[in-house]
C-alpha cells in the first residue's frame, strides 16, 4: 500500500497493509451504453449494510455461471482513491450475512475493457435508482488517473460529488437535481 499513508490508512481500520488494495477511480454520468464496445455484463445486487464500510455483493454474469458471492469494505481517502478488503463466501455465508439491516443497490455492470489504459465499466442502475447511467474508470496509479481523458460519449464528471459513490445512492437515492440522460 504505497500510495496512501499507513496512519490515514490505521485510521481507516487498516493496520495492516497486506490485507488491503488502493483503488483509483473516477466516474462521470452517461446517456447510455456504447453497446458495441461491451465486452461482458454482469447484474450486481449490493447490500450496502446499515452502520458500516461493509458491502454485500452477488454478481451475476450473463455469460451463465453460479453467482460470485463476496463480502467487501471500502473507505474513502479521498473521492477517488480508497482502500478495499474483500472475501469470496460460500452460498450458506452468503445466505446468512444477507439478513443484516442496510440498503439494497442493484445495478446491470457493462464492462469495456481497457480504453486508453483505464479500465471501463458502464453501471445502468434499477429499481429506485432508474434512469442513472455511470461510467467509471479504474487505474493503476495516481498519475495515470489524472492523465486520463474520457471519451466523447462520457458526460459530466462526478467523482467529486459523494452523492454518485454506491453507499450514498443506496442510502439517499438519486440526488434531487439529477436530470436522467444528463
Amino acid at each position: 500500500m504505497t500510495q496512501v499513508d499507513r496512519a490515514i490508512a490505521a485510521s481507516l481500520g487498516w493496520p495492516k497493509a497486506k490485507y488491503a488494495w488502493v483503488e483509483h477511480e473516477r466516474r462521470w454520468l452517461c446517456r447510455d451504453v456504447p453497446l458495441d464496445l461491451v465486452r461482458g455484463s454482469e447484474d450486481f445486487r449490493d447490500l450496502y449494510v446499515e452502520g458500516t464500510q461493509l458491502r454485500l455483493r452477488e454478481a451475476v454474469s450473463h455469460d451463465g455461471g453460479p453467482p460470485m458471492l463476496r463480502l467487501g469494505r471500502k473507505a474513502d481517502v479521498d473521492a477517488s482513491v480508497r482502500l478495499l478488503t474483500s472475501i469470496y463466501l460460500s452460498p450458506d455465508e452468503f445466505r446468512l450475512l444477507s439478513a443484516l439491516p442496510g440498503r439494497v443497490l442493484e445495478k446491470t455492470r457493462h464492462s469495456l475493457g481497457p480504453i486508453d489504459g483505464a479500465d471501463v465499466f458502464i453501471d445502468v442502475f434499477a429499481g429506485p435508482l432508474t434512469g442513472l447511467v455511470m461510467a467509471e474508470a479504474e487505474f493503476t496509479d495516481p498519475a495515470a488517473m489524472r492523465a486520463w481523458s474520457p471519451p466523447l460519449f462520457f458526460g459530466p464528471e462526478v467523482t467529486q460529488d459523494v452523492r454518485f459513490t454506491g453507499g450514498r445512492l443506496a442510502r439517499d437515492g438519486l440526488p434531487a437535481d439529477f436530470a436522467p440522460g444528463s
